[in-house]
């Protein structure tokens, strides 16, 4: 190595955000080199807002930044560190388990000899002190805390990691160029990064490889414009080479251009290819640094050196400039160019170099814009280009892909004909049937002719706001017309006098009046005797077309009649039609105020959330949170584990989740004990909601299973049949020789043990056939609750995505398709939420029009698959967050207010649909590590708002939440603050005291009105759907994020207890008895029960997935054969034949 070629480390100086990188004299310039970062958040954590941020920062610093995004297995990570030869590798842990999971990056590494990647992290409040300490003297290079973020400010962190970063020197030439023709990651990593930064290695590095037994690989370059679906493209092409040549090695380089200003450069094409997860494939992202084109100038020797390490296939993806640049064609054997139908006139093709040498054309997302078209117009350009009059249209090499969509025919039809270009460019004999690949399930989910859905929803409210100007401006005029009627009449004229102005008097106010709308006509003609009704002591009110009598007033301690509802004392008529029309009564269209007409005597909006360790841990919770209550409102936290449709297991980075963020569930026995001594099928006292998205069809089997089971066992009691089903079951086990699944703890107050009984078999292996099935369909029609399953706000926000978007979409149909059939009239098929959005960062304007936009989709979608608006309207439930900007004091008011008149005016909805009923949980994100005693006035305040505006459940967070699970006495000091308001805070007593003030009033009209314009937004871009393959509603949820995190780490955003009024120290405080954390022990119990679960189930279980597989291949209802299969099979099976039938979550960006 000559003198100029030494790399020298400069000091490092934390504060020189610049310290990243390090020079290289290659005699001609100084070239810097960046540091590469691998970032993505842990296993099972969907919170990729933290990351984002940092990605972006590292990005602004210039470094390379390497990003994997959400739920990364410690494997997954450090298998690409080293396959990029990155320095450190950069975690977001905010769902627990963090300090298995850290560790085990550590070990891993430490095993695969790449101790000098080093490892940071940072997880907010969630990873204590102490246990920050633990894992920094384990060998965990930097963990960063809330106070660190407010001492040393964000870019602070980022010089100081970067800082900290082993630069690029790990080993010198002598001891890495001996390792030219070795496949394994860690050496051909070394080996690359020493290609793209010794340009003086080359020679030497050439010498080596020209010594190696010299063998034809088959080189596919691909290219095209940004946003084209290369990436994905690569990775349903690797999954048809694997499928069809299982034992064959690939090597992908994906190019991806330097930032010219900072030098850094985001790699993101492994994001997209979930095919990396594959031991047969090596994966390099190349930055093309100083050469500012579609090539790295490292590209040919790395090439060479794949060829070298015996790989049998290498794919090259470059960014692409399309009508510019050709490099990429200098390198490879096969080239494919990647578009889209968007390339605006033919003529334009002409623009497009090369299209004079690609081997083949993709057009790719053929499910957007004129695909045919497009196909027709580059195939006949494609023949202009390349002198192939005489080959018909199908011979011509340019085919439409969709690879968004699982098993997508058109990418098979590409892999087939790549195949055959490389046998006849190289030799190498690939080809023959196509094996293992299943015909796609071809559905639309909006179909093209409703695309323009949201501008005719825009359209209805801007109409509808003009109608109500128009009518109150009539009613004013024609109460105006009869004041002055009633004004002149009573001065003294003469006969004919008065005749004659009676007369014309009566023709102006017939004119007027005739313009009103019959509507109109009534909210006028009954006004006065509403107003009568609502101030008798009781009145019959009309709930869902039944007739309630109700209690209008309340007697204050100081003897006082205080108004339930309060009407006001308007005289004016257009005032009345006006307020009418926006506001009205509580349970009255347009349901502003809310959608009944009084709160359900008995029934308190509080919703019970619980869920940590096993079953049987979350049981006992529940009930010692509705000890005493008449009316049980269970939500159920599900752990990571469960939320990403995975069983526990010992392997540390799932072992580490398990139980810690919520409750462990995968398999029907988990569930009948969770929910045991809690009748489930009586809608009257009992409702549960399941906090669950991309497995819930899943979770919902085995919930709707276990509430058939309890109702098979109050049959059985009341046959007295007990025992001798008691003994059937004791027989079965024995014959089996497994041991019968129990309760192992003392039942806790209150439970009946309800649900037991069958614990270990369902109904139908007990009871005669038709009996059963009887107890089924009764159930079904009985159940109440909520499952969350609104896969849009996951792929937009939370990232508990599991499966294809366009599968989980299918299986909510499903789901919603088995409720119509069944009559599941108490149960919510779906949850739209908007509190993910918000917690992962937007605005609470952003969060209602996001998830009103969501909704709406979800009602074209269902009506494509030929379901009746008011058959699947009232399953729809909402979920939002509160938190304490002044726009959520009228988020429940404006959400209300634009869901009924739209399911009024556009989609002709009965009143029922036309009803917005949603939960509300005080903010997760509000909640603060520092001061935690705060976050109970937080709380208290967004709970107030919820209640003021007559939400139908409500659930309060416990102020521990921001750093663990929350004790007992957390939890019922939560609940108490809910207890205190309903029971204590006398202005509830009134159920609707925000109307009628000024400031509500205008807030609820322009925050209406800036969810429109955010509507109209998406409405630009195509609607939902498109607007969510252009990142649009992430980027906006980002950049919100964004500017909240900036205002809170500067201080311009003041947070009590954070940034001021802050304690002397500024330290938190974390008081030993608030931290709960789940044993070891408890987590080994319950992977062995889920071992046990499926031992005991073997004979049964393939029989079952191969069931569940050809009803998802065949377009059946996925949903009504989980109902079946749920019962011998756990979770994770379930997910895997899911998995391979549509498809897994691609990430994105």
């Amino acid at each position: 190595m000559s003198e100029t070629e030494k790399i020298t480390i400069p000091a490092i100086h934390h504060e020189d955000i610049d310290v990243h990188t390090i020079s290289r004299n290659n005699g001609h310039r100084e070239i810097l080199i960046p540091v590469r970062v691998v970032t993505a958040t842990a296993l099972f954590d969907g919170h990729d807002v933290a990351v984002n941020l940092i990605r972006r920062l590292l990005l602004s610093a210039g470094a390379e930044v390497i990003h994997l995004g959400h739920s990364r297995s410690a494997k997954e990570i450090v298998r690409c560190a080293i396959q990029e030869d990155a320095q450190a590798i950069a975690i977001t842990s905010y769902q627990g388990g963090h300090l298995e999971f850290f560790k085990y990056i550590y070990d891993l590494l430490q095993e695969q000899n790449a101790g000098h990647i080093r490892i940071f992290g940072g997880g907010g409040g969630t990873i204590l002190p102490s246990e920050m300490d633990a894992l920094h003297a384990y060998g965990i290079e930097r963990l960063y805390s809330p106070e660190d973020g407010r001492a040393m400010g964000l870019e602070g962190m980022i010089a100081d990691m970067l800082g900290r970063c082993r630069l690029s020197v790990p080993k010198p030439p002598e001891e890495i160029i001996p390792m030219v023709g070795n496949r394994e990651d860690k050496h051909l990593g070394a080996l690359l990064t020493m290609a793209a930064d010794h340009p003086g290695t080359h020679t030497t590095i050439r010498e080596a490889l020209s010594v190696l037994t010299s063998q034809t690989v088959p080189v596919i370059g691909i290219t095209g414009t940004g946003g084209a679906g290369k990436s994905s493209l690569i990775d349903e092409l690797l999954r048809r080479f694997w499928q069809q040549f299982p034992d064959k090695k690939a090597a992908v380089i994906c190019v991806d251009p330097s930032r010219r200003k900072t030098g850094g450069g985001l790699l993101g094409d492994r994001i997209r290819i979930n095919s990396a997860a594959n031991e047969n494939v090596f994966i390099r992202s190349l930055a093309t640094r100083g050469a500012f084109n579609a090539i790295a100038q490292s590209l040919p020797l790395t090439l060479e050196l794949c060829k070298g390490a015996g790989f049998d296939m290498i794919i090259v993806e470059t960014p692409g400039m399309g009508q510019a640049d050709m490099g990429i064609t200098e390198y490879v054997d096969v080239s494919l160019y990647v578009m889209t139908a968007d390339f605006g006139a033919p003529s334009q093709l002409e623009k497009i170099n090369i299209l004079d040498y690609a081997d083949a054309v993709a057009i790719n997302k053929s499910d957007k814009g004129n695909v045919a078209d497009a196909v027709e117009h580059v195939r006949r350009q494609y023949r202009l280009n390349h002198n192939l009059r005489a080959l018909q249209d199908e011979d011509i090499p340019v085919v439409s892909t969709n690879a968004s969509v699982y098993n997508d025919e058109g990418v098979t039809a590409l892999f087939q004909l790549l195949l055959k270009a490389i046998r006849e460019k190289t030799g190498c004999l690939y080809g023959g049937e196509i094996v293992g690949i299943q015909k796609a399930m071809r559905q639309q989910i909006i179909p093209p002719y409703r695309n323009g859905y949201l501008d005719e929803i825009i359209q209805v409210l801007h109409n509808y706001t003009e109608k109500v100007n128009q009518q109150s401006a009539l009613a004013q005029q024609l109460f105006q017309l009869n004041g002055a009627a009633a004004v002149l009449l009573s001065q003294p004229f003469d006969v004919s006098q008065r005749a004659l102005l009676e007369q014309q008097l009566q023709q102006s106010l017939a004119a007027a009046e005739e313009q009103l709308d019959p509507a109109t006509k009534e909210i006028l003609r009954t006004w006065e005797d509403i107003i009568k009704r609502y101030q008798q002591d009781e009145a019959v009110l009309h709930v869902n077309g039944k007739e309630v009598t109700y209690q209008m007033h309340v007697n204050t301690l100081s003897h006082i009649r205080l108004p339930k509802v309060a009407l006001p004392a308007f005289s004016n008529w257009g005032d009345i039609v006006r307020w009418s029309m926006k506001e009205n009564m509580p349970g009255y269209f347009p349901f502003t105020a809310g959608v009944f007409p009084m709160r359900k005597e008995g029934e308190d909006a509080a919703r019970l959330t619980a869920g940590e360790g096993g079953a049987i841990r979350s049981n006992r919770r529940f009930h010692y949170l509705t000890n005493g209550m008449e009316s049980k409102r269970l939500s159920t936290a599900h752990d990571a584990v469960t939320l990403y449709g995975f069983d526990p297991d010992y392997r540390p980075d799932i072992f580490g989740k398990i139980g810690s963020t919520g409750v462990s569930i995968s398999t029907i026995d988990d569930t009948k004990m969770l929910y045991a001594g809690f009748n489930l099928a009586n809608h009257h006292t009992t409702s549960v909601n399941l906090t669950i998205n991309g497995p819930s069809p899943m979770i919902l089997a085995f919930y709707l299973n276990a509430a058939i089971d309890q109702q098979c066992e109050l049959y059985i009691r009341s046959q007295g049949d007990t025992e001798r089903v008691t003994r059937q079951i004791e027989a079965l086990y024995e014959t089996s020789g497994f041991t019968r699944p129990a309760y192992t703890d003392a039942l806790p107050p209150g439970n009946d043990g309800l649900g037991l009984l069958l614990l270990g078999v369902s109904g139908n292996e007990v009871l005669p056939a038709d009996i059963y099935e009887r107890i089924k369909a009764d159930t079904l029609k009985q159940v109440r609750g909520t499952v969350q399953c609104d896969i849009l706000k996951e792929d937009q926000a939370q990232n508990t995505c599991i499966f294809s978007t366009q599968f989980s979409l299918k299986m909510m149909a499903d789901i919603q398709e088995y409720f119509i059939a069944q009559q599941v009239r108490h149960f919510y098929s779906v949850s739209v939420s908007g509190y993910h959005i918000a917690e992962a960062g937007a605005n609470p304007v952003t969060q209602i029009a996001f998830t009103l936009a969501n909704a709406f989709s979800y009602i074209e979608y269902y009506l494509s698959r030929g379901m009746k608006i008011d058959d699947f309207a009232p399953n729809f439930s909402f979920f939002f967050s509160n938190g304490i900007d002044p726009e959520y004091a009228v988020l429940g008011r404006v959400a209300r207010r634009i869901w009924a008149k739209v399911l009024k005016y556009k989609y002709n909805a009965v009143e029922r649909s036309q009803k917005l009923k949603y939960h509300i949980q005080t903010s997760g994100r509000s909640l603060q590590s520092q001061d935690m005693d705060f976050n109970d006035i937080r709380t208290t305040l967004q709970a107030l708002y919820a209640i003021n505006d007559n939400c139908n459940s409500l659930h309060t967070n416990a102020n521990d939440e921001a750093i663990s699970l929350p004790t007992e006495t957390t939890v019922r000091k939560a609940l108490a603050i809910q207890k205190i308001i309903d029971k204590e805070f006398g202005l509830t007593k009134n159920q609707n005291p925000l109307q009628g003030a000024f400031v509500i009033e205008q807030l609820t009209d322009l925050v209406e009105d800036a969810v429109i314009k955010e509507l109209e937004n998406i409405a630009r871009r195509g609607g939902v759907l498109a607007a969510m393959e252009t990142m649009y509603q992430r980027s906006r949820i980002q950049e919100q994020s964004l500017h909240y995190e900036m205002l809170k780490h500067s201080g311009a955003l003041p947070i009590v207890g954070v940034n001021t009024f802050v304690q002397d120290g500024g330290e938190s405080v974390y008081p030993a008895e608030a931290v709960v954390r789940i044993t070891s022990e408890e987590k080994a119990a319950i992977v062995q029960q889920n071992k046990a679960f499926r031992a005991r189930n073997a004979h049964r279980t393939p029989a079952a997935l191969e069931q569940l597989s050809k009803a998802a291949y065949q377009g059946k209802n996925i949903f009504e054969t989980l109902i079946d299969v749920s019962r011998v099979c756990t979770l994770g099976q379930l997910s895997d034949v899911l998995f391979r039938c549509g498809g897994e979550y691609r990430r994105n960006m």
